[in-house]
């Protein structure tokens, strides 16, 4: 039995809104701080910095920890990242479907779609690489248009190990920016 686009995404929604909802009733001293917040401030960090762990800093300096385990972590951004690109997807299908497109419009977005298939692609073999060549318990890589961000589940990435991931993204994908940062395991 095969379900639905709308079914496929209401429940992925549906398990998306349960791995919120476990983490703000987890989250140390009631804080209700946004999912991706913590990725997001690493983002910004230059390459060099990438590197360090991604501890934000309480007013004393303590460490603030947050409720969700890494593989939470890890879980809710590939169903973002998938749930995103099924809408691109889908939009890219009503244009090629579409009676009012142009034949031009019709071929942009065939290439558009094969872009996002062959970016899927690329992302799944770093993954499976990078988590089998450094053994690594989980890898995350995420391109965007000019960077591609790999996350890895360790304690540490040494920069030996950074720059050899690096020159792995930069095998698959070409001349692009890369930043390796690592998310503790025990989070």
């Amino acid at each position: 039995m095969m379900l639905k686009k709308q079914t496929v995404w209401l429940l992925t929604m549906l398990s998306l809104l349960i791995v919120l909802s476990v983490y703000y009733m987890t989250s140390p001293n009631g804080e209700q701080v946004a999912l991706f917040e913590q990725m997001e401030e690493m983002e910004g960090t230059e390459e060099s910095e990438s590197l360090e762990a991604n501890k934000p800093e309480g007013e004393e300096g303590e460490t603030v920890t947050s409720g969700i385990s890494s593989d939470e972590l890890f879980t809710a951004i590939r169903m973002d990242i998938q749930s995103e690109r099924d809408r691109t997807r889908e939009q890219l299908e009503n244009i090629i479907a579409s009676s009012n497109a142009s034949p031009e419009e019709k071929n942009e977005a065939m290439e558009q779609m094969h872009r996002l298939e062959e970016v899927n692609t690329k992302e799944s073999i770093l993954e499976k690489v990078i988590q089998t060549e450094k053994n690594y318990t989980d890898v995350l890589v995420r391109a965007e248009e000019e960077i591609v961000h790999v996350t890895v589940k360790a304690g540490e990435v040494s920069q030996t190990d950074a720059n050899q991931i690096m020159q792995l993204v930069r095998d698959e994908f070409g001349d692009i920016r890369v930043i390796v940062k690592h998310q503790p395991e025990n989070t």
